[in-house]
């Protein structure tokens, strides 16, 4: 086997066991806390205060991170930020509110490094011949991180209503040594070989920060980025819903049953089906769908199937849902399992629509500016994520719905605007588009 080949691998697993880890206790978290302020009536802190400081702090790391790697190397960059999702994880075991909101500073300023670093180091190990399969083999094994560690939270939260303090720190640990695995794979990594043709993606050391900056910032200006940034922000929005808002909504709503908590859990395994389902089919088979059909409808077919689960997420869930335990029903009643899953199926799925043809986007359209052109991205997208865990803490889960809607219509619009000028340009640069 090829040796950038093993690396993609080692790659995939190492990510896929970090955010095994990270996933399921986002997923979570809000449900967490709710437990330890029960135990521990002196703890003030809020799992969405949390995840919005995680976020932010991400989205302002990004526009250094490039500068940082030219210094350090994607390697030691993604091993750096692993540790910081391992100390993140470790201060649930000593509840106090400072620890945790810093932890998540550093948390975010990790995130921006591990993900920087993997962009450059999976661009380092591809070609143009190899950048759609790497690309593909990476972003399935991420989102098999879904199932694993939700299902330990369905066997371990079966039937409490409450998250006594031993499995909390069962919970913990398990993941903690999850990511700890994740880190020595990652650990693992080797110098990528030399590879044969052009790398498609690029994160040049040679351009000064402050040069990179003012590129950046003259890429956001432009007409066709303005339009994408608004699906971007839908990302984060959408992102920010489905992995920390909706799986607590569902552990709120006591007339789901004495079940309700566990299904916190499995609602992540569904959201993971989704995503790896639509990862296979957009992403592995991503050449095939696109040259055929377009990114258009994928995107479309994405927001389709979020509207759907919008709708009946209104219908199926209270209100009130996301702050707390709540006795309050919606139009289903009592409200059902089976839909909550569906739902969260039709979640994973739709998001892996926007999310691969965005990245196929990006790396299509912006070849000459990709280090911009991906900053640009996960800024907006953490800055949007980062303010609806904000907002989520002062919204229903009707206004957060609402919210959704609007902006994954808009979303879909701009975004197949773009795709419809690019497909109007000359055919060179379409058929490149395409590729």
């Amino acid at each position: 086997m090829e040796r950038n080949l093993v690396n993609v691998l080692l790659l995939g697993g190492g990510f896929m066991l970090i955010f095994t880890s990270f996933q399921t206790l986002g997923n979570i978290e809000q449900t967490i806390i709710d437990s330890i302020k029960k135990d521990l009536p002196s703890f003030t802190g809020d799992g969405y205060t949390s995840l919005a400081i995680i976020y932010a702090a991400l989205s302002l790391s990004n526009w250094v991170m490039p500068s940082v790697l030219s210094a350090i190397g994607p390697r030691l960059a993604m091993a750096i930020g692993a540790i910081t999702y391992c100390l993140f994880m470790a201060s649930f075991f000593v509840p106090h509110v400072i620890l945790l909101y810093g932890c998540s500073i550093v948390l975010g300023a990790g995130a921006a490094l591990i993900w920087t670093g993997q962009g450059m180091y999976l661009s380092q190990c591809s070609t143009g011949d190899t950048i759609s399969r790497n690309s593909g083999i990476f972003w399935a094994m991420l989102q098999m991180s879904m199932f694993f560690g939700n299902l330990l939270v369905f066997f371990t939260f079966q039937g409490k209503t409450h998250i006594d303090e031993t499995t909390r720190s069962i919970v913990f640990a398990v993941l903690i040594a999850v990511a700890i695995v994740g880190l020595v794979l990652l650990s693992c990594l080797r110098r990528p070989s030399a590879n044969v043709g052009d790398l498609p993606v690029e994160l040049s050391a040679d351009v000064r920060p402050r040069q990179a900056f003012l590129n950046a910032i003259r890429l956001f200006q432009t007409p066709r980025m303005i339009l994408l940034s608004i699906t971007f922000v839908y990302t984060g929005l959408s992102l920010s819903f489905f992995s920390g808002v909706y799986g607590s909504a569902i552990g709120f709503t006591n007339a789901i049953g004495t079940s309700a908590k566990q299904y916190v859990g499995l609602n992540g395994v569904f959201i993971g089906v989704g995503e790896v389902l639509g990862g296979v089919a957009f992403g592995l088979l991503g050449t095939r769908t696109t040259t055929r059909w377009g990114r258009d409808p994928i995107v479309i077919a994405g927001g389709v199937l979020h509207m759907a689960a919008y709708f009946l997420i209104y219908l199926n869930l209270p209100n009130a849902a996301p702050f707390g335990n709540t006795d309050a029903v919606s139009y289903i009643q009592p409200p059902s399992a089976i839909i909550a899953m569906c739902c969260s199926f039709l979640l994973g799925l739709g998001d892996a629509c926007f999310n691969t043809q965005c990245y196929s986007m990006l790396g299509g359209v912006f070849k000459s500016q990709p280090a911009e052109a991906f900053s640009i991205f996960k800024f907006t997208q953490s800055v949007a994520a980062a303010a609806s865990f904000v907002y989520s803490s002062y919204c229903g889960l009707h206004v957060q719905l609402v919210i959704l809607v609007v902006l994954g219509i808009i979303g879909t619009i701009t975004f197949c605007v773009v795709e419809f000028a690019v497909k109007r340009e000359r055919p060179a640069l379409e058929r490149d588009y395409e590729k």
